[in-house]
């Protein structure tokens, strides 16, 4: 192959993730591209292409994965599969995973109840296809127990999870002990997957086929009547999760191990304290030894430095770790406005499981220090690597990046199945009023690498 001919074809390769025919016929033309400065060299990252979800009504999908679990989706729309997203091998195709469905807050004498408008909802995974402007279902696997019925995305326990409430917070729903709010996932070598939850917090091993394989819960949780295994094998300090701010972050690392993050400070010694902390915690799980290895204090930034329109710490999240290689991640740190993209090691020196720090007792706790690093702990080191509030067209609540190739992300939103909060997301008739929000994937690229 000739020189020349090799620089065309690693052009090629490096605008192929997705970019318009009009836009490579004007590289070809211009020499120049979005994004690129005289000279072709990139200054600074970019989208290249974005691909939306089109319309596909909640009940025709579910029913089509489980007959008969919606009778009534009111007006709703598959959504909410930008949890994560996990590349599937093939170009443009990746694993996705919804979270428990459509659900909101409405006020109620003055208090908010958590609103399931289509309580029939089964979790799932969900494969897709990134074509030109368009993303595409091509495949997707209902969530289910060990007897083959749904999951569901209901609470599990009194007094502990949020009660449940139809739409228009009116009638109570019952609990359901086999509930999963799905979140991050990654794909095992052996074809099953592995998905975290936000309700235990736990991590859940499902099979190639949906079916729900072992729940991990923390030590202490005492979930009974599921119809699968559970197993309580994760530190009981993870009881202590703020409300609806469980695991949210899930990596799979070159030799198996799995990293989960939690998306916010544990509400130690109570809520206030979670909430105005900026230490939360990952934890690095052995699929072999079925037990936590190791865990990691990690500190955000400053909320005004991940969105510079924010002013609440409690806003404050980690949607997203992605394995980059060997104990090497990417770590989002987001609000539901800005997000910013940090590397981090895995420090074998870090290693805070078992110490005081996963005692309840502890005082002040590890959520308390203003700044642990300076008091002992062991914070693990990150160094920015992109800012994506700071790219023009990236899409508010990016909840799932994948890595793509050395230069190129994958990020994509949760649009909330469309729904919005308050008594105004329906109609009188009970019909979805769509917040006009879009399920998208968007590729950027870093010109520096990752």
């Amino acid at each position: 192959m000739s020189p020349h001919a090799a620089r065309k074809r690693r052009v090629r390769r490096s605008v192929a993730a997705g970019v318009p025919i009009a836009v490579l016929a004007a590289i070809a033309v211009t020499g120049t591209a979005m994004g690129t400065q005289s000279g072709g060299k990139e200054k600074a990252p970019r989208i290249t292409s974005t691909a939306t979800l089109g319309d596909i009504p909640l009940g025709t999908f579910s029913n089509s994965l489980l007959p008969d679990t919606v009778s009534d989706d009111r007006a709703v729309d598959l959504g909410g599969i930008g949890s994560d997203v996990y590349p599937a091998g093939r170009k443009g195709e990746f694993w996705t995973v919804t979270d428990r469905g459509p659900n909101g807050q409405i006020k109620v004498d003055g208090k908010k109840r958590r609103t399931f408008p289509v309580p029939g909802f089964d979790p799932a995974i969900v494969k897709i296809r990134v074509s030109g402007d368009t993303v595409k279902v091509i495949d997707a696997l209902p969530l289910t127990t060990s007897s083959g019925k749904p999951v569901t995305g209901l609470p599990n326990q009194k007094g502990r999870d949020e009660a449940p409430y139809a739409y228009d917070a009116k009638t109570a729903l019952p609990y359901d002990p086999n509930g999963l709010d799905t979140e991050g996932i990654v794909r095992a070598h052996d074809g099953s997957f592995w998905l975290v939850d936000e309700y235990g917090p736990s991590l859940v091993h499902v099979s190639a086929r949906g079916k729900v394989l072992k729940r991990y819960v923390p030590e202490g949780l005492k979930l009974s009547g599921a119809d699968y295994p559970v197993v309580e094998a994760l530190p009981g300090v993870l009881l202590h999760r703020k409300g609806n701010r469980g695991f949210e972050g899930l990596a799979q690392l070159p030799g198996g191990d799995l990293v989960m993050a939690l998306q916010s400070p544990l509400s130690l010694p109570d809520e206030d304290a979670g909430e105005a902390s900026r230490a939360t915690r990952l934890l690095r799980f052995s699929p072999k030894k079925q037990a936590v290895t190791a865990e990691y204090a990690y500190r955000f930034d400053a909320v005004d430095v991940v969105d510079p329109d924010e002013d609440d710490t409690s806003e404050l999240k980690i949607s997203s770790v992605v394995a980059v290689g060997r104990d090497q991640l990417l770590v989002e740190e987001r609000t539901d406005k800005a997000a910013r993209l940090q590397t981090v090691k895995l420090d074998r020196r870090a290693d805070i499981l078992g110490d005081q720090w996963d005692d309840a007792a502890t005082k002040p706790s590890l959520e308390q220090l203003d700044d642990p690093a300076a008091s002992g702990v062991p914070v693990l080191k990150k160094r920015l690597l992109v800012d994506l509030g700071g790219i023009d067209g990236v899409p508010d609540k990016i909840e799932g990046v994948a890595r793509v190739n050395g230069h190129t992300l994958a990020l994509i939103n949760d649009n909330d199945f469309g729904m919005t909060d308050g008594a105004e997301a329906f109609d009188k008739e009970g019909r979805l009023v769509d917040s006009g929000v879009e399920t998208t994937v968007t590729y950027v690229r870093l010109p520096k690498g990752i």
